[in-house]
């Protein structure tokens, strides 16, 4: 017999949802769902806003039964908009494609008749590098991602009935609504990676601004240069945390960097205003690192712009570039 929920618990609920405006309760969480249900749900949210709040329901028992309970719906994940609940992952996936997610959240919902065709650049590279992976996966189309913080994906798989389809150099294309919104006057080339040549991504429409003192920022994450956090590294206790791969860190680390794989945990545990410096090879992973920090509460998260990239070209040449 399942056991009542405690008022405790019941109070923790009912402030979590009255604080976020845009709450979901998951396994896992926004950077590494650890359902396929809660990851159809964080990708849908992704597409459409850049913040919301997540609770990994697996490190705590009370709050995984007792929100079954305080909703009246018996399954994870469940999302709540305004403290109101909305349902698990089929009825938002269901709100997504008829609009109401959109709607919800006090957003314009795209249609195909509304959203123009992006016009979208590509290298000569970039087109032999595209045809090469088409012909592994079968031709398929290529499945462009533009999320709401402008973190990129390519995939390939059949055309979507919801998605617009078009060609660029006579590949095909295809996008939800939401990404072709964000595509216009993008640039597709190839740079050298660690395993040979990959796609480099250039949006225009990627927003950038600055704090006060013209630190840059984007999607509110303030982006530090390497050569400033070594000068504020000898006074304050900036924590720089590497979100790379064990194999990338074979190849190349900054030494008094702490490895988030390792020490995810520990990390966490720090107090939510101390400086945490993310980064990677060259900044996308740890913008999104940042990101997920920041949605966990911790108020002093910093990209470092460049990644080790930048480092080995700025402060240390003995760290190889790859």
């Amino acid at each position: 017999m399942t056991e009542m929920m405690t008022d405790a618990t019941r109070e923790r609920l009912q402030s979590l949802v009255e604080q976020h405006p845009v709450l979901l309760f998951m396994k896992g969480d926004r950077a590494q769902p650890q359902c396929g249900f809660s990851a159809q749900v964080v990708q849908i949210l992704d597409r459409v806003v850049p913040e919301y709040h997540t609770v990994d329901v697996l490190r705590d028992p009370e709050i995984r039964e007792g929100v079954k309970e305080f909703s009246d719906w018996p399954t994870i994940p469940q999302l709540y908009i305004g403290a109101e609940f909305q349902g698990g992952c089929d009825i938002v996936r269901e709100m997504y494609g008829n609009g109401e997610l959109h709607q919800a959240l006090g957003l314009p919902a795209p249609s195909l008749e509304d959203v123009a065709e992006p016009r979208i650049e590509l290298s000569p590279e970039a087109v032999d590098l595209l045809n090469q992976a088409r012909q592994e996966y079968g031709n398929e189309d290529i499945h462009l991602g533009i999320d709401a913080r402008f973190q990129h994906s390519l995939a390939f798989g059949p055309p979507s009935p919801e998605s617009m389809r078009f060609e660029v150099e006579g590949l095909p294309f295809c996008l939800d609504l939401d990404s072709a919104q964000r595509a216009e006057g993008l640039k597709i080339s190839v740079q050298q990676g660690p395993r040979g040549p990959g796609l480099l991504l250039d949006n225009p429409n990627a927003p950038a601004a600055s704090t006060g003192d013209g630190e840059p920022v984007r999607d509110g994450i303030p982006q530090m240069k390497v050569a400033e956090f070594v000068e504020r590294s000898r006074t304050e206790p900036l924590v720089l945390v590497d979100v790379r791969t064990a194999d990338e860190r074979d190849t190349a680390k900054i030494d008094s960097a702490r490895w988030l794989e390792e020490e995810r945990e520990a990390i966490e545990q720090l107090d939510k205003s101390t400086p945490i410096v993310f980064h990677c090879h060259h900044g996308g992973r740890s913008q999104r690192a940042a990101l997920e920090f920041k949605a966990k509460g911790f108020e002093n998260v910093h990209n470092l712009a460049g990644g080790i990239d930048a480092w080995s070209r700025e402060v240390d040449s003995d760290v190889p570039r790859y």
